[in-house]
């Protein structure tokens, strides 16, 4: 069978599977819908986590970019790893036991200020619909070349069927729906890199193929490094960002993790604290399978991609480049007029353009492997993409109905009528979510960099200081909140939509890109709450009692849901 064909059963097989469980898991109260019911094993919790963690970027951009970056790419992988073992160590066991659906709640709760939670609500529908858009662009990816249709159409059909299982099942739909998602998109994601690594080193596993020899002896990262230098490229395994924009970037990220608010309220799926921290380690485990397989697989895709058409005659490229073409992700231009097609880097010459985006999902095409794998890569970039749009898309519409209507402007409405503005909030956020999809403010992974870049800068000091600190008040957190998310935004505007041909090193504060911005804005938020607290009153007694407590380890004890 043909690619269409394959695509069309596996990834209707996997839809019927999504809306299947979301069906059978609709929430029946407004605990389900926003935590599940508080009931979910720890096991389960975790394989959720982690495909609600493994995103568009992880599994689509990440590897497209380490793929074009090299050494470079590096920073998203080393980030987005040890921000999840910050947050799985550092704050998830400490959010659980405060009890708290949502990051606003916790912070309203913590700085007793309505104030408080009405900026964070801002700041949690900020990040998620940044962090959305790439989720997706990265569904529009996917259905614009294996479906055979453009990138809007593919948005919309992604945004149909997430509206579906997120505003019927709420988290409860979500959590399960998630469990079958990973399994989808992990074995869609493996399948492809151990036949790759078989056919080009030998070895059945990915993460020693990218170490390993080709058929002629020559070590693999050797022979890539010998290609790029060829056409101009620096080397695969050496770098060109500055030493301070590639720490920066990485903080960003690893910070930024800690401060994701999707992220987070998983935590509060599970019965006890203790079953927290067991999900952590279950997600960390299941999350290394990919991000460890993730260079093997840039690094493969880089080598397939040179060696299979740089140099060939545009009358005989590959099936998969034409493929590509159509949807305007790939393009060709025959500059010197010789037939050939040349990749390099001098961009005058230069007459083959790649968007980073597609370089996981033509793998399998570009190494020439059956039909059934490729349809498979799609259904998991799906997967991935769902799963992370869905997560996102309830937090947005949590903020609005519990955050803001719930517990700000109508504490009277009753659960019923709360569930309602929960959906219909999540109805309107599917909306706005497809007209990023449709309008991205950059590729998949750059935008999920975005998102971090103002969790770091808005959610993770506060968060951090209202476990650790009985001294910091609500002043102190709403100014610092405020400064970081305006400072890393302004910035992010500035540089990308306002001034784009500024966006380079030569115009950047410190040498520091957008995408690591967020660093320094979660410095400013440090030192302005810090700051501010010094010179206003202290918390109340009870706040401080109740940070007390938090940080009692009393693992066997269950949360109260208030």
């Amino acid at each position: 069978m043909d690619i269409l064909t394959w695509t069309y059963i596996i990834v209707g097989l996997t839809f019927v599977l999504y809306i299947g469980i979301a069906i059978k898991t609709r929430a029946s109260s407004t605990k389900e819908f926003y935590i599940a019911g508080g009931g979910v094993s720890p096991l389960a919790n975790g394989i959720a986590t982690a495909a609600d963690w493994m995103s568009a970027a992880s599994f689509i951009s990440m590897a497209g970019l380490i793929s074009f970056m090299g050494y470079d790419g590096s920073v998203y992988l080393m980030g987005w790893t040890g921000g999840f073992v910050l947050l799985a160590l550092l704050l998830a066991p400490y959010l659980r036991k405060f009890g708290k659906y949502t990051v606003p709640d916790f912070v309203g709760d913590r700085y007793y200020s309505q104030t408080a939670r009405l900026v964070a609500v801002v700041a949690a529908i900020f990040i998620s619909f940044t962090y959305v858009a790439g989720q997706m662009r990265g569904v529009g990816i996917v259905f614009s070349r294996f479906l055979e249709v453009d990138i809007n159409t593919g948005v919309i059909i992604g945004m149909i069927i997430v509206v579906f299982y997120s505003v019927l099942g709420g988290m409860k739909g979500i959590t399960y729906t998630q469990v079958a998602q990973y399994c989808v998109l992990i074995f869609a994601y493996m399948v492809p890199a151990i036949f790759i690594s078989l056919q080009l080193t030998g070895n059945p596993i990915p993460q020693l193929g990218f170490g390993g020899t080709l058929n002629d002896g020559t070590y693999l990262l050797d022979k890539v490094d010998g290609l790029l230098t060829e056409l101009g490229f620096i080397a695969y395994t050496s770098g060109s960002k500055e030493v301070i924009d590639m720490f920066f970037i990485t903080a960003a990220l690893m910070v930024g993790t800690a401060g994701l608010p999707h992220v987070i309220v998983r935590f509060f799926t599970v019965p006890k604290v203790k079953d927290a921290r067991k999900s952590a380690g279950y997600a960390l485990l299941f999350i290394a399978i990919l991000y460890t397989t993730a260079p093997a697989v840039g690094v493969f895709g880089i080598y397939n991609m040179i060696t299979n058409i740089n140099g060939q005659k545009i009358e005989s490229l590959p099936t998969w480049v034409q493929n590509w073409q159509k949807t305007g992700l790939i393009t060709i231009e025959d500059k010197n007029q010789d037939g050939m097609i040349l990749y390099q880097k001098d961009k005058v010459k230069n007459e083959l353009t790649i968007d980073k985006d597609i370089m996981v999902l033509a793998n399998p095409e570009i190494a020439g492997l059956p039909n059934w794998v490729v349809a498979l890569v799609a259904a998991g970039g799906l997967a991935a993409a769902l799963s992370t749009a869905a997560g996102l898309l309830l937090v947005i519409s949590t903020a609005i109905s519990r955050d803001l209507l719930k517990n700000a402007l109508a504490p009277n409405i009753s659960e019923k009528s709360e569930l309602l503005y929960a959906r219909i909030s999540a109805i309107f956020a599917v909306v706005v979510a497809g007209y990023f999809g449709v309008n991205p403010p950059g590729f998949v992974a750059e935008v999920v960099a975005f998102a971090f870049g103002l969790a770091a800068a808005s959610f993770f000091p506060i968060i951090i200081m209202g476990i650790f600190s009985k001294r910091m008040n609500k002043e102190g957190a709403i100014a610092g909140m405020i400064i970081g998310l305006i400072f890393t935004l302004g910035y992010l505007i500035y540089f990308k939509f306002m001034n784009p041909e500024l966006n380079n090193k030569d115009h950047w504060w410190f040498g520091i890109s957008p995408e690591g911005i967020g660093t320094l804005g979660m410095i400013l938020n440090f030192v302005v709450s810090i700051i501010i607290s010094k010179f206003t009153p202290p918390p109340p007694q009870h706040i401080q009692d109740l940070v007390e407590e938090i940080r009692i380890p009393r693992g066997a004890t269950s949360a109260i849901i208030h």
